[in-house]
């Protein structure tokens, strides 16, 4: 599997393609809070305002992506998965997830998928190599990915679905819960599910509602979830030890201690085994 995009096949347009660097995108803030330069003013201004709300953001950011390090490390080691589907990947930053399989399984195959031009462009530079492939696209549109991820991977052995950190960005109207069903439903025996998810639970109501009203204001749609609304995204799933759990305490006792507390890395996360 050579590293390729796959939006023109997934029916991706010059228009849905063409980079908007007035408008905020999730994925470039993301870039700004972990101290990366593929962001412009409008993701800077956007996201110095979610500092100002919650100074723990980049705290929140860096424990996102060691917690995905953990996850794929156990995933590719302990539970023997080769394969992976990465929905909400974001901007190449350090241990993205083929870097970890392939640390552990030389072999991993992982096809990405995201719904930025920049994230795209960053794919054909730097997704070289013949185990990954990129697929332009939304997680609101779940069969499209399905039928590409496909083509790239191997549906008669198991795969390991990761939505990391992208959940919160669809509101109830998008019907969230019916879209991880879908792919849940189509994933080959032996699967995973790997979900972190944006929480209130930790921080005091009014830093939670001002971050959402900061992300809509950006036109980027946030809810955050309770533990009890993000354990619905597993139903039918057999969630494995530690369970969903604040992040930064999902099997991370080789991590530097003491840990961060639950107020600075506001997520939940777990990994379940799809029955």
């Amino acid at each position: 599997m050579s590293t390729r995009n796959l939006d023109d096949a997934a029916g991706g347009s010059a228009a849905s393609n063409k980079l908007n660097m007035h408008v905020a995108h999730s994925a470039r803030m993301y870039d700004y809070y972990l101290g990366g330069k593929d962001n412009f003013a409008a993701d800077r201004e956007a996201a110095e305002k979610v500092l100002a709300n919650f100074p723990a953001m980049r705290t929140t950011a860096l424990e996102n992506r060691a917690f995905l390090r953990r996850v794929v490390t156990h995933l590719a080691g302990e539970a023997g998965i080769r394969q992976f589907l990465d929905i909400g990947t974001g901007i190449p930053a350090v241990d993205n997830t083929h870097e970890v399989a392939q640390r552990v399984a030389p072999g991993s195959r992982v096809v990405y998928a995201d719904n930025d031009p920049i994230v795209l462009a960053h794919a054909r530079a730097l997704l070289t190599g013949d185990s990954t492939a990129y697929l332009h696209a939304d997680l609101r549109d779940p069969d499209g990915i399905l039928a590409h991820a496909r083509t790239e991977l191997d549906w008669e052995s198991p795969v390991a679905l990761l939505l990391v950190s992208v959940l919160q960005f669809l509101t109830d109207d998008d019907d969230p819960y019916a879209i991880v069903a879908r792919m849940l439903s189509a994933l080959p025996a032996g699967s995973h599910l790997v979900i972190s998810h944006a929480t209130g639970d930790f921080l005091p109501p009014s830093t939670g509602r001002t971050g959402e009203r900061i992300y809509d204001a950006a036109g980027i749609p946030l809810q955050l979830r309770t533990r009890e609304e993000i354990s619905g995204f597993f139903d039918g799933c057999e969630v494995i030890s530690p369970g969903l759990v604040p992040i930064s305490e999902w099997r991370a006792e080789t991590e530097p201690q003491p840990r961060p507390a639950l107020a600075e890395a506001a997520l939940y996360g777990a990994v379940a085994r799809v029955i």
